[in-house]
């Protein structure tokens, strides 16, 4: 199965940069994830409809823990973390949402997937800036998590077009990528690159 490439927004683009930078990036990645944190929810209405406007597929935008939003605007995913809504309530209410949540264990993992969860994202892997004061869970945690889920796991923190393949012996379904993409002198650049790692790696373990 063809590995998936997640970029996550970090509040750091004004909206018009990050529209111009998603409208070039969007056709090498699976997923967008709108990670706003300090955006209302209509501010977050307004980004999706430009997002969408510039073309960006609906399909491939998945909102950070704003359930509504992403429901009010026609978005097919959501990303659920340690502060929203139960993975469980919202499966009942929208079977048809695609769900992803952020987890930071084994136990988390699996209780995810038992409630619903289409993906999981598992992190940080290696150092970054962005949690510099923690230690990063490394490889064999990763690897842990995978052999003890059977749903996608996506591996998020620190990750690099050159430790891309380290990443993927692990099993993992694919990398979610920050800063290395959206604050690269190059988004397009980057992004391209991680995609070539990630499809030179798909034609070596057919």
């Amino acid at each position: 199965m063809e590995k998936q490439l997640h970029v996550i927004t970090n509040g750091k683009q004004r909206d018009e940069e990050l529209v111009r930078i998603a409208n070039l990036i969007h056709p090498y990645v699976t997923a967008l994830h709108i990670r706003e944190r300090t955006k209302s929810a209509k501010e977050l209405s307004h980004l999706i409809l430009l997002l969408q406007e510039d073309g960006v597929p609906a399909s491939k935008i998945i909102v950070n823990d704003r359930v509504d939003v992403a429901f009010c605007t026609g978005v097919k995913g959501v990303q659920l973390t340690h502060h929203s809504l139960d993975v469980a309530q919202v499966r009942r209410a929208l079977p048809e949402m695609k769900i992803g949540c952020s987890v930071h264990s084994v136990s988390e993992a699996q209780y995810a997937e038992q409630y619903g969860a289409d993906f999981i994202l598992y992190g940080h892997i290696f150092k970054t800036k962005s949690k510099q004061h923690a230690e990063p869970r490394g490889l064999a945690q990763l690897q842990h998590v995978v052999d003890q889920t059977t749903i996608p796991v996506i591996a998020i923190g620190g990750i690099t077009p050159e430790n891309v393949r380290d990443v993927m012996k692990t099993g993992a379904a694919g990398i979610a990528v920050m800063s290395g993409i959206l604050e690269a002198p190059s988004p397009l650049r980057a992004v391209k690159l991680y995609k070539q790692q990630l499809e030179v790696w798909d034609a070596q373990n057919v």
